[in-house]
């Protein structure tokens, strides 16, 4: 055992209601300087086996639940993880490196997830089927209720490791499935925390195991187990691409990332505008999927733009994540900020103009600020995950429109502006799963539908829409 993992805390992983622990030790570090901050385990083949056999075997008591008990286990979990916010804070600061104020604020939307999934556990319906209206069904009735799939495997990504995880566990449980959950390696430590949350609450044994380790062990394991009914994954294209292209017959919902813009129209720069988008380009260093990555501004509001957006991203502290007062982290890793880095200088050289920032110290980079960027270099045409932002400058609406069309993502994107023609016209031309109106695109509240088109990946987040994904109608029919 390395030495300095002797003096952090261990977090173990839970199958079959039980912590479980490896010969396998994984050091999770601050990514920040690298601090020694906790110690998981990689699971084998024997404990993927495990958890699976441990979810399939859980899945007939999760059935037998009735909706009000299955609520009440999600609440009781709401309660527990409200008991422990401070301590869960302090997880997600050190794992994923963000200030310990976005890591409180991820604690209060998983909480509220976790409500939210609690009391939609109740509202899990179906409906009456209206077959009289076909002259061979007279005599007849019919109605529909809605199943649970079975076994589901999660697969998380890093940026917001606790959030994103009851994303996919608790409307799973809500609607009556068992979870195998692979965290992100180097974000795991979370969910141990949340599996003895739900544990502690009186789930079922086995109806939520947590398993870390590499993606070719465990993740593809998951993918290809026969009794694994649904993958719900968050993370790349590339690897979206290849669960779904290995899931077979499996239900598959995936999240994959954007490049989000939006368009700021004269009519629409108010006093808001400015703060938002700082928040939206930075928070958490960029490392969002919805992060404001392109911003198209009207000739008219351009300079004015440029001057007050530079000046308040000049303003963003850096600094250790436990800080009070930082606003700037760093990057999950070193070789993330390097990427970026180089992505940086790859636009630069191709005739960007760098307005703020674009320097990196081992894994921060500074908020960056680009100006008419070639649309065809990284920072522009993909998902940067950092702190980087490009500026353009347009002259008709149409032509915005068609500038955030072209991109192969799809996720969010916004507009500003007071007239509701052009408000409507763009939300209906705008290809993306969500369009924010007199707002940033990075805005989201965790009881709207999300997800994305094209490579933004497919199906709907949020507890009442993840439930339906998560579930199938089962029709009832019966002669009176």
């Amino acid at each position: 055992m390395p030495a300095a993992a002797e003096q952090v805390q261990h977090f173990p992983l839970f199958i079959a209601g039980r912590p479980v622990t490896t010969e396998s030790e994984l050091v999770v570090r601050l990514p920040f300087d690298s601090t020694p901050v906790g110690v998981t385990y990689n699971a084998g083949e024997r404990e993927v086996a495990a958890a699976l056999e441990a979810a399939a075997a859980a899945a007939g008591a999760m059935r037998k639940l009735s909706a009000a008990e299955r609520s009440a286990l999600l609440y009781k979990a709401w309660q527990l993880l409200g008991e422990n916010q401070a301590e869960m804070a302090q997880v997600l600061m050190s794992e994923t490196g963000k200030p310990i104020r976005e890591a409180r604020g991820e604690v209060g939307r998983a909480m509220e997830t976790l409500l939210l999934s609690a009391e939609e556990a109740r509202r899990l319906h179906g409906e009456v089927v209206p077959i009289e209206g076909a002259l061979a069904a007279k005599g007849r009735m019919a109605m529909t209720v809605r199943e649970p799939l079975g076994v589901i495997a999660a697969i998380t990504p890093f940026n917001v490791p606790l959030t994103l995880a009851m994303h996919k566990v608790a409307p799973a449980l809500a609607s009556g499935n068992t979870v195998v959950h692979k965290p992100a390696s180097t974000t795991p430590l979370s969910a141990s925390r949340l599996a003895a949350i739900f544990q502690q609450a009186g789930l079922p044994a086995g109806a939520y195991n947590v398993i870390a380790g590499p993606g070719r062990i465990v993740g593809d394991r998951l993918v290809e187990d026969r009794r694994v009914r649904m993958i719900s994954f968050t993370g790349s294209v590339e690897v979206g691409s290849r669960i779904r292209d290995r899931a077979g017959m499996k239900r598959v919902t995936l999240e994959l990332g954007g490049n989000a813009g939006v368009i700021v129209e004269p009519d629409g720069y108010d006093d808001s505008l400015i703060p938002r988008c700082v928040t939206a380009a930075f928070a958490h260093s960029g490392q969002v999927c919805i992060s404001l990555q392109r911003a198209y501004l009207h000739e008219t509001v351009y300079d004015r733009f440029v001057e007050e957006f530079t000046r308040a991203t000049a303003k963003l502290k850096i600094g250790h994540p436990a800080a009070e007062d930082t606003d700037i982290s760093s990057l999950i890793t070193e070789e993330e900020a390097r990427r970026v880095e180089q992505w940086i200088q790859e636009a630069l050289e191709a005739g960007a103009q760098l307005l703020i920032g674009g320097r990196r110290t081992n894994a921060t980079v500074e908020p960056t600020v680009l100006a008419e960027a070639p649309a065809s270099v990284s920072c522009s045409c993909k998902e940067v995950f950092g702190p980087v932002v490009v500026l353009y400058r347009y002259r008709e609406l149409q032509e915005a429109i068609e500038r955030v069309n072209d991109s192969a993502y799809g996720l969010q994107a916004g507009i500003y502006t007071r007239d509701l023609g052009k408000a409507f016209r763009a939300a209906r031309q705008l290809e993306v799963g969500g369009v924010l109106i007199n707002d940033v695109p990075m805005f989201r509240v965790d009881i709207m539908p999300y997800g994305g088109a094209k490579l933004s990946g497919m199906g709907r987040e949020g507890p009442r829409y993840a439930m339906e994904e998560m579930t199938e109608p089962k029709l009832i029919c019966w002669k009176v």
